[in-house]
């Protein structure tokens, strides 16, 4: 069996089969049962031409609809500038891997230390390692920072008001290391953690950490007014989940006292793109620093007094421990981080923040409009929200839903029976939002 593509000559396949103690490519399969075989040809299609794939796909392309999306749940539809797919599509940064040799690699590794510098400083924390697979993850390892942390505690408490897919990735990960999960009790009544539940749990002892959202789930701007000396009094780690984006104008996790900073970075201009890539973050206290997954890169000085970046810790990770890493993740999202930086350089703060307006401004507009259908109603009217919000239906929520997506209009996330979660971001128009109340009003 020879393979037109592999680049190596008989004599040398057949030396390397005779090192192997074997005469053929397929006796290398040997262990594979037999009923596990393909016996037949692969089914694939005849060749084509450029032009050929090209109008292909585009006949593939033509069949999605483009749909004016309401859905939030952790991910958001923001404008991406166009300086950014027009920089990180160059082969010096669209081709790097990561930065194992310093000398040679000085534009990965600075823009690792900016994305380090800009995230620390957008979530008031002190350090940030070169990003994670998602948010989820991130989180996850948060959890596990905080139970290597306290050492003999294995316990942590988590919000019933947390994204339900991040919760349900940090069970997992709790399950296979020994970590007890224990859920805190929402109320019902405003949508935010319930303080008398959490402070019971704590009460009970063997708690390494807590993690809360800020917005929440619902979109909700939760209260974590002295949250954080409760968990240090109960010597717990404080670990807040948060949407970036948000962070250009609502409290950050450092001041509220957070010890750990997690979530995903979609909101920084990422395009929704049928779920990735994107980029998780950890942002965490100096203290934390040798407990936190990934690397860390930092700035110095060469010999000549010029400035230069060098991996300052990377010996937590897999490639150099074994099984005595910090984490099994031994890359960071670097294309995703330079995406993340470049987003946050070009918008600034007062980007940022104009875009976190418009987006409240849009969502607190469209909210009273929808009430006023009394199709709709708010879930939560007593909480305070940014652009993202829980309604309860009158109506059927799958007709509203199939009803909007009919007129091109995604309308949000079905996360109840008889409610949906809302979001608004920049991206909305005024016309978009009426086109949404006009069809909700009919139903």
């Amino acid at each position: 069996m020879i393979h037109r593509y592999f680049p190596h000559t008989k004599q040398e396949i057949d030396t390397m089969l005779k090192r192997c103690g074997v005469t053929s490519l397929d006796d290398l399969y040997a262990d594979v049962p037999q009923e596990l075989r393909l016996e037949k040809a692969y089914d694939l299609p005849a060749e084509m031409s450029e032009k050929e794939v090209r109008d292909y796909f585009d006949r593939l392309g033509s069949r999605n609809r483009r749909l004016t999306c309401f859905a939030g749940a952790g991910f958001y539809d923001h404008y991406t500038p166009s300086v950014i797919p027009a920089l990180i599509s160059r082969s010096e940064f669209l081709t790097a891997y990561t930065p194992y040799q310093p000398e040679i690699s000085q534009g990965t590794l600075q823009y690792i230390f900016e994305y380090q510098s800009m995230m620390a400083t957008l979530t008031g924390m002190e350090v940030s390692n070169a990003s994670m697979y998602d948010g989820t993850t991130a989180t996850a390892e948060a959890m596990m920072m905080a139970v290597a942390h306290a050492r003999r505690r294995n316990r942590v408490l988590v919000s019933a008001t947390l994204n339900p897919a991040t919760r349900r990735v940090v069970e997992t990960y709790a399950r296979y290391h020994g970590v007890t999960v224990d859920i805190i009790a929402e109320d019902p009544q405003l949508g935010v953690t319930s303080r008398a539940d959490l402070e019971a749990k704590l009460a009970e002892g063997n708690v390494a950490g807590v993690i809360l959202p800020t917005p929440n789930f619902y979109g909700i701007l939760e209260d974590l007014t002295g949250i954080a000396d409760l968990c240090h009094a109960n010597k717990a780690l404080l670990i807040l989940n948060t949407i970036p984006s948000a962070l250009g104008v609502i409290r950050t996790p450092g001041s509220w006292g957070a010890d750990i900073a997690v979530g995903d970075g979609q909101s920084l201009g990422m395009p929704l793109s049928y779920g990735g890539p994107y980029l998780g973050f950890i942002c965490c206290s100096k203290a934390l620093i040798r407990k936190m997954p990934g690397r860390i890169v930092g700035a110095t000085k060469d010999a000549d007094g010029q400035r230069v970046f060098v991996l300052t810790l990377q010996a937590r990770e897999q490639h150099i421990r074994r099984d005595k890493a910090t984490s099994n993740i031994c890359s960071n999202q670097g294309l995703m981080a330079l995406y993340a930086t470049i987003y946050l350089a070009v918008m600034g703060a007062d980007g940022l923040r104009r875009i976190n307006e418009e987006s409240y401004a849009g969502a607190h507009w469209l909210m009273e409009q929808l009430t006023a259908t009394g199709k709709l109603t708010p879930a939560y009217p007593d909480s305070p929200v940014l652009n993202e919000f829980v309604m309860t239906s009158r109506v059927d929520i799958d007709e509203l839903i199939a009803r909007c997506i009919a007129e091109g209009i995604l309308p949000g996330v079905k996360i109840a029976p008889d409610r949906i979660l809302i979001a608004v971001t920049e991206m909305q128009s005024r016309a978009d939002m009426e086109r949404l109340v006009k069809i909700v009003d009919a139903l």
